[in-house]
């Protein structure tokens, strides 16, 4: 059973995102909140395996962003997973360069909300199609120099596709730990070092040309 905490200022999104979690039989709410401040008051009590965070709430509250951190500091192991409505890739970069681990848009089914939390917790890191699509054209149009593998490159394109990580082990005939690895360093490639650099790098291009 994964424990999951829920946290999104929006009633309507916590309902039926709870409504999900209470359908998949591995799957158990262990709280819901409506703002940050609330939800690391309870992260220890309630224990939860992996939080789901919004990114943006109302002007006074704490950020998703800024309560990446305070959730790994009382709880290390926590699993962060970003589910927002917003696919800019700055809020991506600096979310997973804060210590989360995947990203997905909130127009997720209950299967994708599955496979997602499930990756997660076996090490994998979820990027969803239209997130990974977006990484990838960030990669093609402004990064000049090979930041990714051949073998990463044909991993995020079947992301891209929406296949899931088992998909996208047969296609390639690797194994879905191999995948998990290759998810993993795609996401280390964006963020690199930190916010400036990863932008730099990959939304601005590195400083050399092609020959």
């Amino acid at each position: 059973m994964i424990d999951i905490m829920l946290v999104d200022d929006d009633d309507k999104t916590r309902e039926g995102l709870v409504f999900m979690i209470e359908q998949a039989k591995e799957l158990r709410c262990a709280g819901e909140y409506e703002d940050c401040e609330s939800a690391l008051q309870a992260v220890e009590q309630d224990l939860p395996d992996v939080v789901l965070l919004d990114i943006a709430f109302p002007e006074g509250k704490m950020s998703g962003l800024d309560a990446i951190a305070k959730f790994k500091e009382k709880l290390p192991d926590v699993e962060i997973l970003m589910l927002t409505v917003s696919g800019d890739m700055e809020a991506v970069f600096e979310a997973l360069r804060r210590g989360a681990t995947g990203y997905l848009v909130k127009d997720i089914d209950s299967d994708e909300l599955l496979r997602a939390v499930t990756e997660i917790c076996e090490g994998g890191a979820p990027m969803s199609m239209s997130i990974a699509r977006q990484v990838a054209e960030s990669f093609r149009r402004d990064s000049p120099c090979d930041v990714l593998t051949d073998r990463e490159q044909e991993v995020l394109t079947k992301l891209c596709d929406g296949l899931n990580y088992q998909a996208i082990a047969d296609e390639l005939f690797i194994a879905k730990t191999t995948v998990k690895f290759h998810i993993k360093n795609i996401y280390r490639k964006l963020h690199v070092s930190g916010k400036v650099e990863a932008v730099n790098k990959v939304l601005k291009g590195c400083p050399h040309n092609r020959s």
